[in-house]
């Protein structure tokens, strides 16, 4: 995560960061969302019969490929210097492209689209990211993703 100071704000506006690192979806990680979500659909848990259809074998759910850009943002994110916390503010739109198959390694690609400070020591952030598959033409996802951050 890169650091920055209010005088610097105005430059991160559209600001594209470097894309992360490759991440492996593995089908432990996908068990383990459909337990946690009660999503056991079998697309997403049973390879054999994944293995029938168009995929040709599992796919991630779409809310764990979307999950995962907390963990990328890590990687691609800015944060105001002195900030307190961060909190996950919401979703302007989000679609879902491409499946992610077991065994897909993806990545983030994000565009910083406004840093905008909503009350003193409060600022919106808003960014616009891709999440790649590898090897793949289309995206699994692009979401406009929107964090606060509490700067002191």
């Amino acid at each position: 995560m890169k650091t920055i100071n209010r005088t610097e704000i105005a430059d991160y506006q559209n600001y594209q960061a470097p894309a992360t690192d490759w991440l492996t979806i593995t089908q432990e990680q996908v068990n383990q969302f459909a337990d946690c979500t009660h999503d056991h659909q079998f697309i997403h848990i049973d390879p054999a019969r994944a293995k029938a259809t168009p995929f040709g074998g599992t796919i991630a759910h779409g809310f764990l490929s979307l999950s995962l850009l907390s963990h990328f943002s890590e990687q691609y994110g800015v944060l105001i210097d002195g900030c307190q916390m961060g909190v996950n503010y919401g979703l302007d739109k989000v679609r879902f492209i491409n499946p992610v198959r077991v065994g897909s390694r993806i990545r983030a690609v994000a565009k910083i689209l406004s840093i905008e400070e909503k009350s003193p020591g409060q600022y919106l952030l808003k960014s616009e990211v891709t999440l790649e598959i590898e090897g793949e033409a289309k995206p699994a996802l692009i979401a406009q993703w929107l964090g606060m951050q509490i700067v002191k």
